[in-house]
């Protein structure tokens, strides 16, 4: 099982017990443009006493490790946990909506996008919107300012200012949101917008002149 049917995997367990969700991060942003193969999955979770127990079994030993206890206790003192495929080496991490409320706009706007695993079979999940998914990786870049944030960024914005995606992007809540994180922030998130236009700029004009 590839990486990537893993997590698709988890999403269909989490689907199954109808345990609400959200993915967020570099994972979500598949479905707006992003193509770097290596990324961690932030899934967040909105878990209670009857999905622990049925979210476990889905993932039995000894190929899986998913500790109902663990769960429980993860969900109750706010700290991520993980889901982990002993034969593959992956993991995913799953964060309780407890530890991240201020998601809670992000998840009340969450939307259903198309993920397709190994195979090229479709698959139907929830995930942030771009917008969401773009402030969330711009909070990241002010915390440890790694490349792999803007370059996303920049993906997605490519991809919805091209009209690839039904959904759109709010700049000016991202502004908004780039302000509070500081000047940098603010400067990069710019730099971004502007590389991104002119990227779909010249993507329309060499369109047009085929």
């Amino acid at each position: 099982m590839s990486a990537i049917n893993f997590y698709l995997k988890i999403i269909k367990a989490l689907e199954e017990i109808q345990a609400p969700y959200m993915i967020v991060g570099a994972f979500a942003g598949l479905a707006f443009g992003v193509t770097r193969a290596t990324f961690d999955v932030d899934i967040l979770v909105d878990l209670h006493d009857k999905d622990f127990e049925a979210l476990a079994a889905r993932f039995p030993l000894p190929r899986y490790y998913a500790d109902p206890e663990m769960m429980r206790n993860s969900t109750r003192m706010r700290i991520m946990f993980n889901i982990i495929d002993t034969e593959e080496g992956v993991k995913a991490d799953l964060v309780p909506f407890t530890r991240e409320p201020g998601y809670r706009v992000a998840f009340d706007r969450r939307v259903r996008q198309v993920f397709e695993d190994a195979a090229g079979n479709t698959f139907e999940a929830w995930c942030a919107q771009p917008t969401d998914i773009i402030i969330g990786k711009l909070k990241a870049w002010t915390e440890g300012r790694s490349e792999k944030h803007p370059s996303d960024i920049k993906a997605i914005l490519v991809f919805t200012l091209s009209g690839l995606s039904p959904e759109t992007i709010n700049l000016q809540a991202i502004e908004v949101e780039a302000a509070r994180l500081g000047v940098d922030t603010v400067k990069l998130w710019h730099e971004l917008l502007f590389a991104a236009k002119e990227a779909v700029r010249a993507y329309k004009e060499n369109r047009n002149a085929d």
